[in-house]
């Protein structure tokens, strides 16, 4: 199982006792990683998207905008009160709604749908705070990637990696049920405020203690354990 939620559900519906599951490892990829030379990254990778060193920018990433909530992004984005703050939207879904969104909230110039891309690690450090206000998440895999990259995050608990955002004090974990504009508004200012080198620093941090590489070996030891207990 790569998540308590999962579990769960298998469980409701098959009844499955608990010790016959495994829990596993994220499998995060380690090319995330904040690198040496992240600043010099991080800064053309802004340069050639045309966003100052000083300049918030926001990142969405994910396929399926509508359960991982770009709507409320979209509005986080219009409340935050510096208007210089971009948002850039990675993933592959139909945006004529969320263009719309943004045209009524008149942020329409400030938002960029990106497609989906292959360079993820290069968009994880040049922003400055993830965006990913979920209405259901299985995993959320990118919160983890965030958090090793450096990126603070500002998700729901209805992922089922958030809590390991609050456990490596990565960002701001909001309540599924709690979520409004302003919650999402205080917690990107909060963020924004703090020390950038910061964040770096706990995701480093983060990414030499935590157990959340080596999915696939943790897979092969639980399968053979079993084999030989069998």
């Amino acid at each position: 199982s790569i998540s308590p939620p999962q579990k769960q559900l298998y469980r409701g519906c098959y009844g499955t006792p608990a010790h016959r599951f495994h829990d596993l490892p994220p499998g995060i990829r380690r090319d995330r990683i904040v690198p040496d030379d992240y600043g010099s990254r991080r800064a053309a990778q802004r340069e050639a998207h045309g966003m100052a060193p000083d300049q918030p920018l926001l990142l969405f990433v994910g396929s399926g905008f509508r359960t991982k909530g770009l709507d409320r992004a979209l509005r986080a984005l219009a409340a935050l009160g510096d208007r210089r703050a971009h948002l850039f939207v990675i993933g592959r879904d139909k945006t004529g709604p969320y263009r719309r969104l943004a045209h009524r909230l008149g942020v329409a110039d400030r938002v960029h749908f990106l497609g989906g891309r292959d360079d993820i690690p290069a968009w994880l450090w040049a922003a400055d705070v993830l965006l990913h206000p979920a209405y259901a998440e299985n995993t959320g895999t990118v919160l983890l990637e965030a958090a090793v990259a450096g990126l603070p995050v500002v998700t729901t608990d209805a992922c089922g990696y958030a809590p390991w955002v609050g456990h490596a004090e990565m960002g701001t974990v909001i309540d599924a049920d709690a979520v409004t504009d302003t919650a999402l508004k205080q917690a990107l200012e909060a963020i924004l405020a703090a020390d950038r080198l910061r964040w770096v620093e706990q995701g480093r941090a983060f990414a030499e203690t935590a157990d959340i590489f080596d999915l696939v070996e943790h897979a092969v030891d639980c399968i053979t354990g079993e084999e030989e207990a069998g």
